[in-house]
């Protein structure tokens, strides 16, 4: 394969959303080199314009090239985009900054909290790459990569600090049918995509257990509730909770069987085993491990966050999901 072209971007991860954001980019006429973990991964979508493992019904364009060598894939990158899960990152990403050129732009792609340092994802980055806001953005908003990939209209929010970086994301991944969204609110959007997964393993609980479209209604609006609580507590802009990056994620992911979050949630309402759903599952529900860091930044602060707290209590201390419904429908009256 010959070398990556100069100012390319590198995203680094070639699961189902580093895939399909890599598609995205080389769509809107960006140049992208894709890293994959495994090479044996990297030559198969290089030979069949297809990832056999995530998303292998859709076909890449003939740009999206893909290496198993991460020096290969960052060499001249202006933007390096990371497509890992929030509870790997900073490993991965102390192996890379050696080799990423001076000045790349960060991009995060994924949607948690890390659960040893309380940290949110672009938080991590600047701690490992020492880099300031400026150099950091986040991509988040109701982002399902299958439907994205297969070129359903939607609509993503590209966020940092220093609004000249959103605009030169926004430009790089604005193709026909993705629509990128500046905002300079970072903590409300990655707050928004990490809060919202946790709030989706409630959602799919309480499908998992036959219960319908009431009782779903009433788990995200009180989950919005929550996520802007927090958010509000932590210096987000409670705006960015009504749009794309908050209730607009919220509701696909609690909506979406296509959703590997509410997926975990249901199947533990119908009554499986933490353990057995995680030896079904091929791809990473970031909520599983999230939901114990969100509710420590959340006690940090004292804000409260029943939903949050209840599907804490179900998948790492055992409370049988019946006892969480009771629990939660016997709190204390409030006002909304």
């Amino acid at each position: 394969m010959t070398g990556a072209p100069r100012s390319h971007f590198a995203v680094m991860g070639a699961g189902s959303w580093g895939t399909a954001f890599a598609k995205v980019l080389c769509d809107a006429g960006t140049p992208v080199r894709l890293w994959a973990r495994r090479p044996e991964l990297a030559a198969a979508i290089n030979e069949t314009s297809h990832n056999p493992e995530y998303l292998a019904d859709v076909v890449l364009p003939a740009a999206v090239r893909a290496t198993g060598d991460a020096a290969e894939a960052l060499d001249g990158a202006s933007v390096v985009v990371l497509a890992l899960p929030a509870q790997t990152l900073r490993e991965n990403l102390r192996r890379w900054v050696p080799l990423v050129p001076d000045g790349a732009l960060y991009v995060s792609l994924a949607k948690g909290v890390e659960l040893a340092s309380l940290q949110r994802m672009s938080e991590v980055v600047r701690d490992v790459a020492g880099v300031p806001e400026a150099q950091v953005a986040v991509v988040t908003g109701p982002n399902l990569a299958g439907e994205i990939a297969r070129g359903h209209p939607s609509a993503t929010v590209v966020a940092s600090t220093d609004l000249r970086a959103a605009e030169r994301l926004q430009r790089a991944c604005a193709s026909p049918y993705l629509r990128p969204y500046t905002n300079t609110d970072v903590v409300g959007c990655e707050l928004g995509g990490a809060v919202k997964n946790v709030i989706a393993m409630a959602c799919g609980m309480a499908a998992g257990m036959g219960f319908g479209d009431n009782t779903k209604a009433t788990i995200m609006t009180r989950g919005l509730a929550e996520t802007a609580r927090l958010g509000v507590a932590y210096g987000a802009d409670p705006m960015t909770f009504a749009g794309l990056a908050g209730m607009g994620d919220l509701v696909a992911t609690c909506s979406s069987p296509l959703s590997r979050n509410r997926t975990v949630g249901e199947k533990l309402g119908r009554g499986m085993s933490l353990a057995e759903v995680i030896a079904e599952q091929n791809q990473i529900a970031e909520g599983v491990k999230s939901c114990e860091a969100i509710l420590g930044l959340a006690q940090a602060r004292d804000v409260e966050m029943p939903i949050v707290e209840h599907v804490v209590l179900a998948v790492h201390e055992g409370m049988p999901i019946p006892q969480v419904v009771r629990s939660l429908m016997s709190r204390e009256p409030r006002s909304e």
